[in-house]
């Protein structure tokens, strides 16, 4: 971490009255927070964006199949 970070972060946790653990915990949790969002669409976009044919593999289309019991309609 940077000396100047490092410094600014020990002022700020002095002036608040708080642990410097306790303010990079809370930290850690605004930022997450504030890129929750952003990190769950990224993850669905590698999950859902692999194959732009927009089939499924036929692999798992298969167990898909059979794993689905037969109803009579």
């Amino acid at each position: 971490m940077p000396d100047g970070l490092f410094e600014a972060a020990e002022a700020l946790a002095r002036r608040l009255g708080i642990s410097r653990s306790v303010l990079y915990q809370r930290a850690v949790e605004s930022y997450l927070a504030a890129r929750g969002h952003d990190i769950i669409r990224e993850s669905l976009d590698e999950v859902y964006d692999d194959d732009d044919t927009g089939q499924l593999d036929p692999a798992i289309e298969y167990l898909q199949a059979v794993s689905v019991e037969e109803d009579d309609w």
